[in-house]
């Protein structure tokens, strides 16, 4: 949703916000998701912000419903809004065993009511389906049931209605939940809202949000991985799949120690980078670097192209493609970033050594020629400018470079 220009407040752009709190979701006598804390949360952030539209507006607040026609009616009256339409749910999602269907839970739902006393998840489904695209939000703070988590896994995610952006976690139903109060993902999204003077696309939001929750292993984030872009990606479309640099050393022969993990400048939120690594070296390769490329917007932003803080982001990205095993990504990244480096820094600084040594380990793992060839080029010039670099690894890449473009060595 793109915020109004002054002037287009005609009575047809008029937006909505339904916020919707489900059942509770518990576990072993600790609250797991308090969805009326969050909606009291929210109630407190300006429709207009949560909106991102100077459109007048309507609110409406479903907290305790237990009639889910209740909540079908107000869902119904909210997708009629002609303008933009926020839909927050946050609570339990259950399933129907009978009429196999998935859920959200409401107050007083039980395993043999469900089908009575709960929302039907194809509801919210097919009263969003309709809508224009670009005018629709949902935003989704959820824990599964041990009825409803099987399911998800079967279905490959949570079915959403096509025309919506829809971002949110699932959480599932094994984690011991902490105290009544507003949820990590849905607290840091607000956090976002408020401590950032321009307000954030839905995609930043959701991408800072759960790069700052310490969600519980296996949450399932929405969009899907496979399907979440880069913040900016219009602008970087062409790096989308490029990721970077852990809090770990890279595995070359002159072994980088690793810098310490301290909390980035300026940047609103807990530290991402050890939720990131733990999606890295779970196998989430590309939410990792997702949300590393998310982060790396928010600090080019503030901080500019040339800034030491971008420059440490490039770094992670380059680490974290080479776990992921896509050493062209990791060796053009690091490069990059040791050529910002020695921009700013001496020769034998070990920042900037560490970025050569980083680069050339990436670089020996090339298997393609082609890419070889095209990336050592760069990686000479880099470490011709290097006069503290051990002279072996200078010799040992002029003679790989020989053999990649036919000629052979001299030494």
């Amino acid at each position: 949703m793109h915020i109004d220009e002054p002037g287009q407040h005609s009575s047809q752009q008029r937006g909505h916000v339904l916020l919707i709190a489900g059942d509770a979701a518990v576990r072993r006598r600790a609250v797991q998701v308090a969805p009326s804390a969050n909606l009291a949360a929210l109630g407190l952030v300006p429709a207009s912000v949560l909106l991102n539209s100077h459109a007048p507006s309507d609110t409406t607040y479903l907290d305790g419903a237990r009639d889910p026609n209740t909540v079908l009616m107000r869902l119904r009256a909210a997708a009629a809004t002609p303008g933009p339409l926020l839909v927050y749910l946050s609570g339990r999602l259950t399933f129907d065993r009978r009429g196999r269907d998935l859920h959200l839970a409401l107050a007083g739902s039980t395993a043999s009511t469900v089908r009575y006393t709960a929302l039907p998840w194809e509801w919210l489904v097919t009263e969003l389906r309709p809508r224009p695209a670009g005018l629709t939000t949902v935003v989704l703070d959820l824990v599964a049931d041990k009825a409803a988590w099987p399911v998800l896994a079967e279905l490959g995610g949570l079915p959403v209605p096509a025309a919506a952006e829809t971002y949110g976690v699932v959480v599932p139903p094994a984690f011991t939940g902490g105290e009544n109060a507003v949820s990590s993902y849905t607290r840091h999204w607000i956090d976002q809202l408020r401590r950032n003077p321009t307000r954030p696309s839905g995609v930043q939001l959701h991408a800072f949000a759960v790069g700052a929750a310490a969600l519980p292993p296996g949450t399932m984030t929405l969009p899907a991985t496979r399907a979440l872009s880069a913040p900016a990606e219009h602008q970087q479309r062409g790096r989308a799949e490029e990721p970077v640099r852990s809090a770990h050393p890279v595995p070359a022969a002159a072994v980088v120690p690793a810098r310490a993990q301290a909390p980035l400048p300026a940047v609103p939120g807990q530290d991402p980078r050890p939720h990131i690594h733990a999606l890295a070296t779970s196998g989430r390769h590309h939410e990792a670097a997702t949300l590393a490329q998310a982060w790396e917007q928010h600090v080019l932003q503030i901080h500019g192209y040339t800034s030491p803080e971008a420059t440490e982001w490039a770094e992670i990205r380059a680490d974290l493609a080479r776990m992921a095993g896509n050493y062209r990504s990791a060796t053009q990244l690091w490069i990059g970033a040791g050529r910002s480096r020695l921009a700013r820094q001496s020769p034998d600084a070990p920042e900037v050594l560490a970025a050569a040594a980083g680069a050339l380990y990436c670089w020996t793992q090339l298997k393609d020629e082609a890419a070889a060839r095209e990336a050592g080029l760069e990686l000479l010039r880099l470490l011709d400018a290097l006069p503290s670099l051990e002279p072996r690894l200078l010799r040992l890449t002029r003679q790989r470079m020989e053999v990649l473009n036919g000629t052979p060595s001299q030494c």
